[in-house]
């Protein structure tokens, strides 16, 4: 048993800690601050981008975006682990984060062990596009197609355990085709093949594809939402031909493991209060992002509840690293 000395002990340690907690998060920052994100030029990229840009003006230091989307955020990820927890180092990542790990098998980190999150950001609809040459304009039309010429038909796709890859899979999986996967580089580029016919099809986020889709580059066939959504508007959702068809991106913000919880709240309250401010909310729904910014433990429900749906749906559908 305790002593009562030893008990006083115990609360005093415990307080010097919290107090050490809120003085940390007081004297934030010291330094700049390095957000690391996907590639450049993506809708994630340009998301993180208008974040560190807001959350700048409101600390007074330098945030500075380090694009690191190689191996579907792994590499990102890694480099959060060895990160010092004193919220100088961030990530800004999307669901491929806790996706790849799933997909390789074995990884150097886990999502839900390793990362303290700090905020959901945003979260957006993959909508299904195809080149505008091909004759489809539907998703029944483009099944039939694919089932009359097996092989035929190709999809882009960023990286592994990207949304538009496990949206492209799932497809394949529920409409019991097999479209070919090419992967590049990251999602622009893989998008900009589909609008250079190099590859027929792909499911990107509907922020990326609706320039292409209005310049006439691109069709849109459907979008991966279970009801129509206001971002793709006038499109039918693929899950009107395949029930229970959904697919979108959600993004977020994290901090490594061991950051003070005083220092993942005060960041906390920084990324919300951007995330509700009326311009930035403008500049995301614009260009078909919705903003859903979360409490930490709000942010690590959704990724548990992601991580049990995608075991379950790479488990049915066989989806794995090449």
């Amino acid at each position: 048993m305790f002593r009562r000395q030893d008990t006083l002990l115990v609360l005093c340690a415990g307080a010097i800690a919290s107090l050490g907690s809120v003085a940390l998060a007081q004297s934030f920052p010291s330094k700049p601050v390095r957000m690391i994100a996907p590639d450049a030029g993506g809708g994630n990229d340009l998301i993180a981008r208008l974040l560190a840009q807001g959350l700048a003006a409101s600390l007074g230091q330098a945030v500075i975006v380090d694009n690191r989307g190689a191996a579907g955020g792994m590499v990102a990820a890694e480099l959060l682990t060895r990160a010092a927890p004193d919220g100088h180092t961030l990530l800004f990542y999307s669901s491929g984060l806790w996706t790849s790990p799933l997909l390789e098998g074995k990884t150097s980190y886990d999502v839900t062990r390793d990362f303290a999150p700090i905020t959901s950001a945003a979260s957006t609809p993959n909508v299904l596009v195809v080149h505008s040459s091909l004759q489809v304009n539907s998703v029944k039309d483009l099944i039939a197609l694919a089932k009359s010429k097996p092989g035929m038909l190709n999809y882009g796709s960023g990286s592994l355990g990207s949304s538009n890859h496990v949206a492209a899979e799932l497809f394949n999986s529920m409409a019991g085709v097999r479209i070919e996967r090419v992967p590049y580089k990251g999602t622009p580029q893989a998008l900009n093949a589909v609008v250079g016919g190099e590859v027929q099809l792909m499911f990107p986020n509907v922020g990326a594809a609706l320039p292409h889709v209005k310049a006439g580059r691109l069709k849109a066939l459907a979008v991966a939402t279970p009801r129509p959504s206001a971002l793709a508007p006038g499109l039918p959702t693929v899950a009107s031909v395949l029930p229970g068809y959904e697919a979108s991106a959600i993004t977020g913000v994290f901090a490594p493991r061991q950051t003070p919880p005083a220092l993942i709240n005060r960041l906390n309250q920084e990324f919300v209060r951007l995330l509700e401010r009326a311009d930035i909310k403008d500049k995301l729904l614009s260009s078909g992002v919705e903003p859903v910014p979360s409490s930490p433990q709000q942010f690590a429900t959704t990724i548990r509840a992601e991580v049990a749906r995608l075991t379950k749906l790479i488990k049915e559908t066989g989806i794995r690293a090449e």
